[in-house]
């Protein structure tokens, strides 16, 4: 380096982002599996053939097994028939039907869930009263029971199917009408041009999303919580919360996370593979014509099939929600005598959780957004641009995460910093590395793809100019990914906002999120309480996609991501 000329930092900006990425990922999986090989007297077994001998520890597992199979066939049977109509058909309201798609997919699972239990509970559900007024049914039938397995799959594959759906649609958006034109010229009736040509071209992605509802359904903790603890079973995360309940067991659910984080490895394993298959290669890509299919008369039956998925999935939990919200008793339908706004003064203004948990969601989405950004930007530069030795083990590191469960990690991080020489719990700083680490991969391989995306011709001449990597990263190739940057930050805050999983683990009372305390109201069945915080983070989480003004940008990320 010649005198004068400025200091690259990039090899020093590389050995603390690895580092930071370690202290993430490695320290509380390496506590997890620690830990779940001790014992009183030292390392052992026991936890593990406790964990395959128990039968209030098997039990949950096929429940969570069976359950999550039965979402990724729904996804996928719902899935590919919609994203089919949205990307490649003359059906009305396509572009609504993708973005209420997406309002599902942004919706927090236990809200759907507790929106459920206000619709299909046995007793008070509002379809079970309206179908015994309708059907004259007696009081003691209910027709609708959303306290099952199967009631938990409904709700999942509610909320997991917006996964499919993007893989789903997004390659039928890639594949162009030459090969399915020259399948027509060829005699090919329209169906056999789809079974032959459209659906192997798309197989990936259908194998792909179904694989990713599994994971999304086997993992999820919410929905499970509220829908199956007043039923009296468990599913796998809710058997490993109820592990730290008196008397804490933290060995034996560190034992119990282990089974998750393995099948969730192996799972994306073959999602890469599916992924990475060379035989359905399409040169065109996104910029090629498609083939619009003329529906004719069908259009409208295809229309109502959509409406029917998002009815469950948006206007009906939304609107028990809204009912609950501003009735005194929910579910009832709303008139003048029934209407009530003590809900929303007493979330408002006599809950003391409120604004504590109001300050802290806002700290943590807003600090994970940011945070979670900003290493995306220098971890993705580094590792798109290979400007640094070893940038295949920072990529790597990124990723990892993604294979890491949310209540496996808040279980590893639970045991990792309650000991020296890092005692966090108890802190907002353990559940924002919490939710940094959850949402990290999706922001990085959003900007991975947005900075491959650049040419580097700028870069280069900006570098033979004088200027050190740092100083191109932030005046040159920053400005031109604005756009994405906005779009990663976007996404990030959703996941930080909506988590729970983690948090469940990690919370106390000084560091409680609105998330939490939706939970603990659950639990005492404040129901109008509930509907008004539920709506307070919808709210607030429109409100930061509106503000930021880039609404279409973010759904982009969502489905750039989901590929």
């Amino acid at each position: 380096m010649t005198r004068g000329s400025p200091r690259d930092f990039s090899r020093a900006l590389f050995g603390a982002a690895a580092l930071v990425l370690l202290a993430m990922v490695a320290l509380p999986v390496g506590w997890l599996v620690a830990t779940s090989l001790s014992g009183p007297h030292g390392p052992t077994l026991e936890n593990y053939v406790t964990l395959f001998t128990d039968p209030t520890l098997v039990q949950p597992f096929i429940i969570t097994l069976e359950s999550s199979a039965a979402v990724a066939i729904l996804c996928v049977l719902v899935a590919v028939p919609m994203g089919w109509c949205v990307a490649r058909t003359n059906m009305p309201l396509r572009r609504l039907v993708r973005v209420l798609v997406m309002a599902s997919l942004v919706t927090p699972p236990f809200l759907g869930a507790i929106a459920w239990e206000l619709l299909a509970a046995p007793n008070t559900g509002f379809l079970n009263q309206l179908a015994r007024v309708a059907f004259h049914l007696d009081r003691a039938v209910h027709p609708f029971n959303i306290y099952t397995v199967a009631g938990l799959t409904f709700v999942n594959f509610l909320y997991t199917f917006p996964y499919a759906f993007t893989f789903v649609a997004n390659a039928l958006e890639r594949v162009p009408a030459d090969l399915e034109d020259a399948s027509a010229i060829l005699g090919a009736r329209s169906a056999q041009t789809l079974w032959r040509i459209t659906l192997p071209l798309i197989l990936p992605a259908i194998l792909a999303g179904g694989l990713i509802a599994f994971l999304q359904s086997m993992t999820v903790f919410g929905s499970a919580a509220i829908l199956t603890l007043p039923a009296g079973f468990h599913t796998m995360t809710t058997r490993i919360w109820s592990l730290f309940q008196f008397p804490p067991k933290p060995a034996l659910a560190a034992a119990a996370s282990m089974p998750i984080l393995l099948l969730t490895l192996l799972l994306l394993r073959a999602q890469q593979l599916i992924l990475g298959r060379k035989g359905y290669v399409v040169v065109g890509g996104k910029g090629a014509r498609r083939a619009i299919v003329a529906l004719g008369k069908w259009k409208w039956l295809a229309l109502g099939f959509c409406a029917l998925v998002l009815l469950n999935a948006i206007v009906l939990p939304y609107g028990a929600l809204l009912d609950a919200a501003f009735v005194k008793v929910a579910p009832a339908v709303p008139t003048p005598a029934n209407l009530t706004w003590s809900h929303l003064h007493f979330v408002f203004f006599e809950l003391d959780a409120t604004p504590v948990a109001l300050w802290n969601t806002m700290i943590l989405a807003l600090g994970a957004a940011t945070i979670g950004t900003a290493l995306a930007l220098v971890v993705g530069y580094l590792v798109a641009r290979r400007a640094v030795r070893g940038w295949q083990l920072l990529g790597f590191l990124a990723t990892a995460p993604l294979a890491i469960p949310s209540i496996v990690l808040g279980v590893g991080l639970f045991l990792a910093y309650t000991r020296p020489p890092l005692l966090l719990f108890g802190t907002l700083w353990i559940m924002l590395i919490a939710f940094v680490t959850i949402e990290f991969p999706a922001a990085y391989q959003q900007l991975v793809s947005v900075t491959s995306s650049i040419h580097p011709e700028l870069e280069e001449a900006g570098r033979l100019l004088g200027a050190t990597r740092l100083r191109v990263l932030r005046e040159i190739t920053s400005p031109l990914m604005r756009s994405g940057l906005v779009a990663t930050w976007c996404f990030v805050f959703i996941g930080a906002i909506r988590e729970i999983s983690a948090a469940i683990l990690l919370f106390t009372a000084p560091t409680r999120t609105i998330a939490v305390v939706i939970y603990d109201l659950n639990e005492s069945g404040d129901t109008g309480s509930i509907a008004v915080l539920g709506l307070l983070l919808m709210v607030v989480t429109f409100t930061v996609l509106a503000v930021a003004n880039r609404v279409p940008i973010a759904v982009t990320a969502v489905e750039e991501f989901r590929e």
